[in-house]
């Protein structure tokens, strides 16, 4: 087994106390920001974006619609996971056409994936669209905590706080986003009485079914 992978995992823990006078370097925050843009999604069609919120004021603002955790405030970066309002003909367009750009191809020979892709829409509901882009997002959560694990900067992923707030305050509506998950990313804090807790988890032979 991968020692260095599992111990990265084992010392990772949702960081409810950070060190707000330690900032993540610039080197590994852009290391962070292209494992999520590496993240595998459906088709590879990204239907979702990061905002990174660094202004401490704005962080304030959000506080209160965080149920006032202060890790909002605390850590070194706030990443807000969204995804599209959204699903549109448009994302198809682009994508197809970044595909082309990419690997050298033309638009009219990847006219029958184009297809496939429109009828895989057209045969969803609003509300089964909303879902299968807000589960794309929780797949690039995984990326961004074990990332972070292997650059030892810590996290406290989050699904408690108001999105339609954090939509209004980051103005996410006039770009098309929506929020649905919120990261804080930095250094824990000595003070903090879960660092050191151990990590409990099943044994593996309750977790993993072999056949």
């Amino acid at each position: 087994m991968h020692k260095t992978l599992l111990d990265s995992l084992k010392k990772r823990y949702a960081t409810k106390l950070f060190d707000n006078s330690k900032k993540i370097s610039p080197q590994d925050l852009e290391t962070i920001l292209e494992s999520l843009r590496l993240t595998p999604t459906a088709f590879g069609l990204q239907l979702m974006k990061v905002v990174v919120v660094e202004n401490k004021d704005l962080r304030k603002q959000l506080l209160p619609y965080s149920f006032n955790q202060n890790q909002i405030v605390d850590a070194s970066h706030l990443l807000v996971l969204c995804r599209e309002e959204k699903f549109d003909d448009r994302h198809i367009d682009n994508y197809i056409q970044n595909l082309c750009d990419c690997r050298n191809q033309k638009f009219s020979d990847l006219e029958g994936f184009k297809s496939m892709l429109l009828n895989y829409k057209v045969n969803l509901t609003t509300h089964e669209i909303e879902n299968w882009m807000t589960n794309q997002v929780y797949l690039s959560l995984g990326n961004l905590l074990t990332s972070c694990a292997l650059l030892n900067i810590d996290t406290c992923p989050m699904e408690g706080f108001i999105p339609q707030k954090y939509n209004e305050i980051l103005n996410l509506s006039k770009i098309g986003l929506s929020s649905v998950l919120v990261v804080p990313i930095g250094y824990s804090s000595e003070n903090d009485k879960y660092k050191m807790l151990k990590k409990v988890r099943k044994h593996k032979n309750d977790f993993v079914i072999v056949k």
